[in-house]
């Protein structure tokens, strides 16, 4: 048994630094105070969550639901709630604070353990149905009872999806290597296990149970997403078949939404980048993946595009976006259909080939699939030199696509699971003077508006992921290319990430008005690079005491909410932006 006070007290610490060592050291404290048959569901509760992102299921507390259970548990109307809510703008404070002046003393109030809470909890995500928002209600109202105002501050932010510990899960997996795996040397293996899972919780419970053996032993399951390979970007052939030892498989890269698709027998799940359960929004795309993938058990990759079926012309990634609903599927399905273009097979009938090159990947992906108008390859070929490359390029732009993935051939041309690197590069645009590409940038910040936009934010401080250090590192201020609608809609879809201080990950010397932990992506059209001694993207990488930045930000207007923060452009790929256009203006 463990005490949820002892959870409540780590986090409350967790909270308070923003030094990711003494963030991990309290984790580490806490995961080794923590008994070994509960160890997942912590992990777990630390994520703030209950299952792995792909279950599905969440606890569903609105903030309306939340102030109700309060107003039960602390004997105050809701009114008074939502007047120190709008001061507070955290529900976990306000649940703190008027928890500790509470009117009514329970008399059999019980010590809340960890188990129990999860257990609630969980409870509460299963509850479907008529009567369902009662229910959660007084399970709600129950736990907070019984809670101390510290725990009940916690209870809250998790069932309402907020709990800003500011931990990310290589920080988790950091603390389980040093607390359980022999050292932080050994994170890799461990890494390797939640990489092919996406289940930080199943990973904890097999290295506390089993050690690292356990982990060695480690395998692909169908069902549980394996965590998207990404791919750097290069702006010059030249550039990437030098990277790539002078040849590559160049493939088509498709706008459209890259999909997970795992098959057993005749049940098909699909995946999203972020590992979301889409397949509701794709009926048409599993029965083309139940129809044309030939094998029994399969886990492949394909990117998933809207299709003119009468002309096979394929729709902007817009059009697709349009499938991204909740009602309305059917009508969706016959309005933007869709065709699925495969590229990766990671695991066909028993045998995990993640760690195969990339030819045999690719060939296992074209044996077991049976071709059809609306079910192919990516279009790909072998290229040996540039003239190759660029025409190939020229045919994919015209075709509607992106651009290029240019892939490695070699030995070592594994499936590098959640990881980016030099095995599979982007090539899209010539970077020239200008910024012809747009660049996918993470919200992390934001300064009141004036005058028209009083009331709404001025300008949104945006950053790029550096992979490396795991940090968000700001590269411009953006106020242009946002609708009245737009800026109206913000404040709503971002107050539920804001948080009162710089994020720990985030990297700024610019005082925002306003915080956000990195969580919204947003894609952005920029006039050029240029150094900056302000912004702290790829600083010092050029010259000493420089960042890099967007001059000329606009909003595209779309949102991406395909990608997760960690899935925005890297301050690596802005770098090589940066030298590709400074070549192009040396050169004209």
């Amino acid at each position: 048994m463990l005490d949820y006070a002892v959870i409540a007290d780590a986090y409350e610490k967790i909270e308070a630094t923003t030094k990711r060592l003494e963030m991990t050291d309290l984790l580490v404290d806490l995961l080794k105070k923590t008994p070994k048959n509960i160890i997942g569901k912590v992990v777990y509760l630390t994520q703030g969550k209950i299952y792995p992102d792909f279950v599905g299921l969440e606890t569903g507390v609105a903030e309306k639901l939340a102030i109700k259970a309060l107003a039960r548990a602390s004997g105050r109307k809701e009114s008074e709630i939502e007047e120190d809510l709008k001061k507070s703008g955290d529900i976990g404070e306000t649940a703190q604070k008027l928890l500790a002046k509470k009117k009514q003393v329970t008399f059999f109030q019980k010590t809340l353990t960890a188990e129990h809470v999860y257990e609630v909890l969980d409870k509460m995500a299963k509850t479907t149905g008529s009567g369902a928002v009662d229910s959660k209600m007084s399970l709600l109202a129950g736990l907070l009872s019984d809670a101390s105002p510290k725990e009940a501050k916690y209870i809250m932010r998790t069932v309402t999806g907020n709990l800003r510990l500011g931990i990310a899960d290589m920080t988790v997996l950091d603390a389980l290597a040093i607390a359980y795996g022999g050292g932080k040397e050994n994170r890799e293996l461990i890494e390797r296990a939640y990489n092919i899972s996406s289940d930080l919780g199943r990973v904890a419970s097999v290295v506390v149970e089993r050690g690292l053996e356990g982990i060695k032993k480690f395998q692909v399951v169908v069902f549980e997403p394996i965590r998207p390979m990404l791919a750097e970007r290069l702006g010059s052939p030249e550039e990437i078949l030098e990277k790539l030892g002078g040849k590559c498989i160049a493939e088509y890269k498709y706008d459209g939404e890259r999909i997970q698709a795992h098959k057993k027998g005749d049940k098909v799940v699909l995946f999203s980048r972020r590992l979301e359960n889409i397949s509701d929004q794709y009926p048409d795309a599993i029965e083309l993946v139940r129809d044309n993938v030939k094998a029994e058990e399969a886990i492949v990759e394909a990117e998933c595009v809207a299709m003119d079926l009468e002309t096979d012309e394929m729709l902007p990634f817009q059009e697709l976006m349009h499938r991204r609903r909740k009602y309305g599927v059917e009508a969706a399905m016959v309005e933007y259909p869709v065709s699925l273009f495969m590229f990766d097979a990671l695991y066909i009938d028993g045998k995990d080939l993640t760690l195969e090159p990339y030819p045999v990947r690719r060939k296992a992906m074209e044996n077991t699939l049976k071709e059809s108008i609306r079910v192919r390859p990516a279009k790909h070929i072998i290229a040996r030199n540039v003239k190759q490359l660029e025409a190939f390029f020229e045919e994919a732009i015209e075709n509607g696509c992106e651009g290029l993935m240019c892939k490695a051939m070699g030995k070592d041309s594994v499936y590098q699971a959640g990881a980016r690197g030099w095995l599979w590069i982007k090539y899209k645009r010539d970077y020239k003077s200008e910024m012809t590409d747009t660049v996918d940038l993470v919200v992390v910040g934001a300064f009141h508006g004036r005058g028209k936009r009083a009331g709404t934010y001025g300008a949104l401080l945006l950053a790029t992921y550096n992979p490396e250090a795991d940090t968000f590192e700001t590269v411009t201020k953006c106020g242009t290319g946002f609708t009245d609608k737009d800026l109206e809609s913000l404040p709503e879809m971002l107050g539920k990430h804001e948080i009162p201080r710089k994020h720990s990950r985030v990297q700024s010397t610019l005082e925002a008005d306003v915080w956000f932990e990195p969580a919204v992506v947003l894609e952005i059209l920029g006039a050029e690079i240029t150094l900056s001694p302000i912004h702290t993207c790829a600083m010092d990488s050029i010259r000493k005491g420089s960042g890099l930045a967007i001059r000329f930000p606009r909003f595209t207007g779309n949102y991406r909410k395909d990608k997760a923060a960690e899935d925005a452009t890297t301050s690596a790929e802005v770098v090589e932006m940066y030298r590709g256009q400074l070549k192009k203006i040396s050169e004209a």
